[in-house]
């Protein structure tokens, strides 16, 4: 009677704190419907069907209440993880192992994204574990969910790979190069998947440039892999892979050698010699990482590699569209001073110091 009353008011109110009491008072009911529920299946003087009924309802009422909870994500998970728990006092059909699934996915969700705001390292550390159990309990469910269908449109295997990744990354976890190994492997990721996978690697907590780099490359080679390849995103994987190379203008040696790095940019330039709709601010965006390179090369007295890469820039250039006629000018006026303070330095401009 309490829910049947007080669903259509809560439902209706704006955020507020009185809201938010009002969800809090039908979180504590539905805890104890939980353990009423739990209670009743060993009463031998309850039936099963009457206790199940109970348990499916309850069920909905906390997957909508959780719904409704949009804006405040901490009291959504906690409707989730409450849907999940009646759930499991109903027959595990193909409906139950979807919502349950849904509902560990929605809090491990959850638990990440306060992981990444925790103040205290502890407890990153706690949400990251709870994040954890949940993933684990959804892989479960999700392997016998397979077996009753076809799931081949759902993304809750790439989902999961993520979660666990940016847990066992964030964690320090010592088995994370025996999960990626099998992680490679995998026939069905998308281009999107190994760049998120880049990103994750390198949010603080985790730092594992070399494992962002293997997944830009990964994301990459699938981009040059598509019939159509959607310049826009290449676009963006390239960006993503230099600034990663070049942090702060200044080449990154440890994660790959100089020459390596030549050869992004280089590839970078082939694939905008052929294509039209490479975005001309990327191609803008490249001229200036190149330039700035050279000049920081210039500045080491590494005259052959500064010359080199201050070429490479006037190579980005000659793609510009409406923009080239703003740089030409300045871009060839310094590279022609950069060449005459290069041939005035000591020694031949072809001698590296």
């Amino acid at each position: 009677c309490l829910f049947r009353l007080a669903l259509p008011k809560v439902s209706q109110m704006s955020e507020s704190e009185s809201r938010k009491k009002e969800m809090d008072r039908l979180l504590a009911c539905l805890n104890k419907a939980v353990l009423k529920i739990a209670h009743s299946f060993h009463d031998k003087n309850s039936t099963e069907d009457s206790t199940v009924n109970e348990a499916q309802w309850f069920r909905k009422i906390a997957w909508n209440l959780a719904v409704q909870c949009d804006k405040d994500p901490v009291t959504m998970r906690e409707f989730f993880i409450l849907s999940y728990k009646l759930s499991r006092f109903c027959p595990s059909d193909q409906v139950i192992l979807i919502a349950q699934k849904t509902c560990l996915l929605m809090a491990a969700a959850v638990d990440l994204e306060q992981g990444r705001k925790a103040s205290t390292t502890s407890e990153q550390t706690q949400l990251l574990n709870r994040a954890l159990e949940e993933i684990n309990e959804c892989k479960h469910i999700w392997n016998i969910l397979k077996e009753t269908g076809n799931f081949s449109g759902d993304p809750c295997e790439t989902l999961l790979l993520l979660y666990e990744f940016e847990v066992k990354a964030k964690m320090n976890d010592p088995l994370l190069d025996s999960f990626l190994e099998s992680l490679w492997e995998l026939p069905h990721l998308e281009c999107k998947t190994f760049e998120t996978i880049a990103l994750l690697a390198v949010e603080k907590p985790a730092h594992y440039p070399s494992i962002a780099l293997k997944a830009l490359n990964r994301a990459l080679l699938l981009y040059k892999k598509k019939q159509s390849i959607d310049a826009v995103k290449y676009s963006k994987c390239v960006r993503n892979l230099i600034n990663l190379l070049v942090p702060d203008g200044v080449p990154s040696t440890e994660l790959c050698p100089p020459e390596e790095i030549w050869g992004y940019f280089e590839d970078a330039l082939s694939f905008i010699s052929h294509t039209e709709d490479y975005p001309e601010s990327e191609t803008l965006w490249l001229m200036v990482k190149s330039w700035n390179i050279g000049i920081y090369m210039y500045g080491g007295k590494k005259y052959v590699s500064a010359e080199k890469w201050c070429d490479l820039s006037l190579r980005f250039l000659d793609h510009l569209g409406s923009l080239k006629r703003n740089y030409e000018t300045q871009m060839n006026t310094l590279y022609g001073e950069l060449v005459e303070a290069l041939s005035k330095s000591k020694g031949s401009v072809f001698n590296e110091e």
